[in-house]
């Protein structure tokens, strides 16, 4: 059973890895940034253009019409809707940011999902 200070030191190993890669990478308006947070239950992502300060398209499993079995199909689903949009706001390169969370399981689903629908990072 996992301590509150085991928890307190996940969470502050993920903060300092966020912004260890926050250093690296920016969003622009051509090439914005694809940023991911996930939550027990649900996973977010969306474009970001860190110049202008925007969101340029967004997509989650809080959307009604994502029912699957296993919370890794949803995820490669959201990456797959989220590449739609970018689509339509004729966006077709990204920057990646897991947000400190480790490129595995759904993080990585909506990585494939979003390259099945066309984004290149």
């Amino acid at each position: 059973m996992a301590t509150e200070s085991n928890i307190k030191r996940k969470s502050t190993r993920r903060l300092r890895v966020k912004r260890g890669i926050r250093k690296k990478i920016s969003g622009t308006a051509t090439r914005p940034r694809l940023s991911v947070f996930r939550s027990n239950r649900h996973i977010y992502a969306q474009l970001v253009d860190d110049v202008a300060g925007r969101t340029l398209a967004a997509a989650s499993s809080m959307e009604g019409d994502l029912e699957a079995a296993r919370p890794v199909d949803v995820s490669r689903a959201v990456g797959e809707r989220l590449a739609e949009r970018a689509r339509e706001a004729g966006i077709t390169e990204v920057v990646f940011d897991r947000n400190g969370y480790r490129y595995h399981g759904r993080v990585q689903a909506l990585a494939e999902g979003a390259r099945a629908g066309g984004l290149t990072f």
